[in-house]
């Protein structure tokens, strides 16, 4: 027998995100339970736990009371999973063992004539001596119990016979109506509860004796016969020392705006009717950090990935060159694929893994279109991220499309304004019967910023801000008047004629 994972320490499940909501994993020497509807993913979380051991030189053993081992090892090489060195016993009802009359109590192999199923299990774990068991199901040892008084009986003597042999132990169970499993949560030293339905897979912890644990329930899916597990993201948990600096956005007027930029660490929303250039302005950001060689990330909920290349291309922004230089990501999102939890999972690998340093969430109506959860508890999904990535340092930009063009000025139709630091407004004018745009600074938690509205124009040579327009009043209605009579505002031409 190998020692698990070092005195006092965890015993891994084998699937990074369950340790992590189990605060290491599980305690050694004990017992655990796996509940849930058929075909949720608790047999393949044992695989997991049994694998990892597998990984570390250790003696498990698989006992198998419902499907053959044949089976199993089936189903384990289609998913490309090596488990020469899982023991397996095997007491499926197509097994001999389960053809006999096994209606006594097992656990009294001494007063029947043929070997109990008592027997079969201390021959295998006395000979084996396992660091891991796993069982799959318990529940069907309920069927050879002649009642529910002698199948609890039977299981605890089980369960301290194998934490004797110094198993840490983990077994699934099958809830019905006629036959619930509560009994089992009772015995066991650990519940974990996986349940599905038509968009998403859930894993909950319910119990774990001994220690803490993260609350709640926990998105996860299985891809190619594994089990990836993205925990609730826990805003507390994460943070990192980082310089309290500005981050400019290259174009001087936009900055004098912001009076130097943006803060890092800070979540910001840029916001606006359609077509008024908010995802241009927030990568005008990026690409001044790309020049500092910084990485930034754009999640596209609406837009093509071809189509904001293209368009970025167009008024002198060099995203091509980039992303070729890994300075730049983009990265599509389709409608319902992700989890909130998952979509979370991306941004920490974003930041932690890839160093990225500015994130953008184009934008939040899609976000809430495109990932699994209702309306409020995505705006507390994008709150927590929010927090994470001012704890890591990291910059947030929310693109937010208002639904009027012109008319009453609006922040946001979505009632997100109160988790931004900042708010820079976009807006489209009618000006002397010619759409022209305008932009501005509403909000500002970590400093000043100019309270004076510019006239914004995207052309072939990019953004180009003009001086404050303090000849105009009635701008955030959409339709603003001269104070004094017409006068020019940014006048045509390159840059060499600009402002």
């Amino acid at each position: 027998m190998q020692t698990q994972e070092s005195v006092g320490e965890r015993v891994s499940t084998g699937i990074e995100g369950v340790d992590s909501i189990l605060h290491g994993g599980f305690l050694p020497e004990r017992t655990y339970m796996v509940r849930g509807d058929p075909g949720t993913g608790k047999s393949l979380l044992g695989l997991h736990f049994l694998l990892r051991g597998t990984e570390r030189d250790e003696e498990v053993l698989y006992i198998n009371l419902e499907e053959s081992e044949e089976n199993i090892r089936q189903n384990a090489v289609s998913f490309g999973f090596d488990i020469e060195g899982i023991e397996f016993l095997d007491l499926s009802p197509d097994s001999e063992f389960f053809s006999k009359d096994l209606s006594y109590d097992i656990f009294s192999p001494d007063e029947v004539e043929q070997e109990s199923l008592t027997a079969e299990i201390a021959d295998r774990v006395e000979t084996l001596t396992p660091d891991r068991v796993f069982v799959d199901p318990l529940t069907q040892l309920r069927y050879l119990a002649p009642d529910d008084y002698q199948f609890r009986k039977q299981v605890l003597s089980f369960m301290q016979f194998l934490h004797g042999e110094g198993a840490t132990v983990l077994f699934t169970s099958q809830d019905t109506t006629p036959q619930p499993d509560d009994d089992l949560q009772f015995m066991s030293d650990g519940t974990i509860t996986l349940t599905r339905d038509a968009r998403e897979r859930l894993l909950e912890v319910t119990k774990l004796r001994g220690s803490d644990f993260e609350d709640g329930r926990h998105s996860f899916r299985i891809r190619e016969g594994r089990m990836c597990v993205f925990p609730d993201l826990i805003p507390r948990q994460h943070g990192r020392e980082f310089a309290d600096e500005t981050i400019p956005s290259g174009v001087p007027e936009l900055d004098q705006l912001l009076y130097g930029g943006l803060e890092r660490g800070t979540a910001t929303i840029i916001t606006g009717p359609t077509g008024v250039g908010k995802t241009t302005t927030g990568i005008q950001f990026m690409k001044e950090a790309a020049g500092r060689g910084e990485r930034s990330v754009v999640y596209t909920f609406e837009e093509g990935r071809e189509t904001l290349i293209h368009r970025c291309e167009s008024i002198n922004m060099p995203v091509g060159e980039m992303l070729e230089k890994g300075t730049l990501r983009i990265e599509e999102i389709e409608p319902l694929e992700l989890s909130a939890d998952e979509f979370a999972y991306r941004v920490r690998q974003e930041v932690e893994e890839e160093g990225t340093e500015i994130v953008m969430l184009d934008g939040i109506v899609g976000y809430r279109l495109s990932v699994y959860g209702n309306h409020d508890d995505l705006t507390r999904e994008i709150h927590k991220i929010g927090k994470y990535m001012k704890n890591m340092g990291a910059t947030l930009l929310l693109i937010n499309e208002t639904n009027s063009i012109a008319g009453n000025f609006e922040v946001t139709d979505e009632g997100v304004s109160y988790l931004a630091d900042n708010i820079l407004f976009l807006r489209h004018l009618e000006i002397g019967g010619e759409m022209r745009k305008a932009i501005g600074v509403l909000k500002k938690r970590t400093s000043d910023f100019e309270r004076t509205v510019r006239e914004f124009k995207l052309d072939e040579y990019g953004i180009r801000i003009g001086e404050p327009m303090t000849d105009l009043r009635g701008i955030l209605n959409g339709t603003p008047e001269w104070i004094d009579g017409p006068n020019e505002l940014i006048r045509d031409g390159g840059p060499e004629d600009e402002r």
